[in-house]
């Protein structure tokens, strides 16, 4: 247990910092396309174009990779069949890839049909320049579903390091795209700037694939055992991400139905709450995913049952402060990174609202990222596609009763509460799985949570109020307060989390001085 802890700490440092960097990427990749587009009809088409695409790569490699393949592939190294092990790789590896090219065809030629119904709200130029977008988008599954799969391979074989270098060079083509060909392309600059991305996230980690030995085969086995497991596994998880995806499908439909950036301020408040989620939720979950699907195929029901509860709790010790710190500096945060250019005042507070809104469902995004993993790891893909689909149902009704007085922030609010109501039913549903899931330890972990928030809310509650004595300018204001903010309610949260005991808090700073030490 000792060494599996080390090796899930060590990925996790580097997923870690992989996520960090991507997401702060990602936020250079969107502060470039706030000044060049701000909120404007433009960018709320550009955001609408992502919708087909990146449902064909969710349904396709993200259903395979993500509940299928590992646990499969990983399940093969452990028993030392290598050889099978790489038939079952290459196999699924080509059928991924040759089902997204078709589809992707598909999907090209019907653009024209399936847009308008997803923006209904846009106006008929827009729906049309929305169409143009999604099809020169659409290269980029193909790319991404191959990639995916090799992300898939070396996560199995405990490689992080091309997977967490490939967003870095997907963000940083985007960018390049953005502030270089936004001027003669418009809008198509950053669009093909995807697409190229995509190849760059797909061509770094093929070196991998020479480093760990894959025997590639030009081949699509379907009768081999493991290829039909990753089949009748892949099943159920497509439909349980198409529910998933379908949170953002209704958000995008009913967003184009409000006034003129509302997409592009949920989709502007989505990248910001990914920062938190991929460092403090993400990267873990992605490390321990490995290891559980280990445990599993050894039938070590009890390492996996401790494993799981332990990682629920750090990520309800994470990121229940991480998101309420979120909801409090909101407006400085998006001022200091956005507001310039065509990004105004007003599309400021607009995203701010929607910061704040999807903070307060940080805890239940990144506590789905470990305990959907769990049911994975035990071959069980229907149990997450009954509670996504329940969630897609409640986002539907939250938004429909709360957008008419909330607007976006409503969207926002009832995407946020309907994952809450979904990650509470899967925890109870895999505690009544494994036997039990340390209940009483994870409900107390989020009582020290909230508490030690709580006061590291006052603090920034407090600085906001006295920012404005500084007598500086708004944007250099926000900028100094979130500088400050960050390092303080860490600070006091981690303080007041000692105080109070938590075995979390001593758990991390171990781990800080064992890494240090090391």
């Amino acid at each position: 247990m000792v060494g599996a802890t080390r090796g899930v700490r060590i990925a996790a440092i580097i997923l870690a910092g992989g996520f960090l960097a991507s997401r702060v990427l990602g936020l250079v990749r969107n502060m470039a396309l706030g000044a060049a587009f701000g909120t404007g009809p433009d960018l709320d088409a550009y955001f609408a174009a992502f919708r087909i695409p990146d449902l064909i790569f969710q349904l396709l490699a993200g259903a395979a990779m993500g509940s299928a393949f590992v646990p499969t592939f990983a399940a093969y190294l452990t028993q030392g069949r290598d050889d099978e092990a790489w038939t079952v790789a290459s196999s699924v590896l080509n059928l991924v890839f040759g089902a997204a090219l078709a589809v992707a065809v598909l999907a090209f030629v019907a653009a024209p049909a399936l847009v308008p119904w997803m923006v209904p709200g846009f106006s008929p130029e827009y729906q049309r320049l929305t169409v143009d977008l999604t099809r020169v988008m659409l290269l980029s599954p193909v790319f991404f579903c191959a990639s995916g799969i090799l992300t898939g391979i070396l996560n199995a074989r405990h490689h992080y390091l091309l997977p967490a270098v490939a967003p870095l060079l997907y963000n940083l083509a985007i960018i390049v795209g953005a502030i270089g060909l936004a001027g003669p392309l418009g809008v198509f600059g950053p669009a093909w700037g995807v697409v190229v991305g995509s190849a760059l996230h797909l061509a770094v980690q093929l070196p991998g694939l020479r480093w760990h030995g894959m025997v590639y085969r030009l081949r699509a086995d379907l009768r081999h055992p493991g290829v039909r497991q990753v089949a009748r596994l892949t099943g159920p998880r497509v439909l349980g991400l198409a529910a998933t995806h379908g949170n953002f499908v209704v958000i995008t439909v009913l967003a184009s139905q409000l006034e003129v950036g509302s997409l592009g301020a949920l989709t502007y408040a989505w990248a910001l709450m990914m920062v938190p989620l991929g460092v403090f939720g993400m990267s873990f979950a992605t490390a321990l995913f490995p290891t559980l699907a280990e445990m599993a195929a050894e039938d070590s029901r009890e390492r996996l049952r401790d494993a799981l509860a332990l990682g629920t709790r750090l990520m309800l010790f994470l990121n229940i402060p991480a998101g309420l710190g979120l909801a409090v500096l909101g407006e400085p945060i998006v001022a200091a990174l956005f507001q310039r250019g065509l990004f105004h005042a007003e599309a400021t507070r607009a995203t701010a609202l929607a910061v704040g809104s999807l903070g307060l469902g940080l805890f239940a995004y990144a506590g789905l990222e470990v305990i959907t993993r769990g049911f994975y790891a035990l071959h069980d893909t229907v149990t997450p596609l009954l509670f996504a689909a329940l969630a897609l149902l409640l986002n539907l009704g939250f938004g429909l009763a709360l957008m008419g007085p909330l607007g976006h922030t409503g969207l926002a609010l009832g995407l946020s509460l309907s994952t809450a109501v979904e990650f509470l039913g899967l925890y109870l549903a895999l505690r009544r799985r494994l036997g039990g899931l340390q209940g009483r330890e994870v409900l107390a972990a989020a009582g020290r949570a909230l508490g030690a928030a709580a006061l590291m809310v006052l603090a920034l509650v407090g600085l906001r109020a006295l920012a404005p004595l500084l007598g500086m300018d708004g944007h250099t204001q926000a900028a100094t307060v979130v500088l400050s903010g960050v390092p303080l309610g860490a600070a006091v949260f981690l303080g007041a989390a000692w105080l109070l005991g938590a075995p979390e808090a001593r758990l991390l700073a171990a781990r800080l001085r064992l890494r240090k030490a090391a």
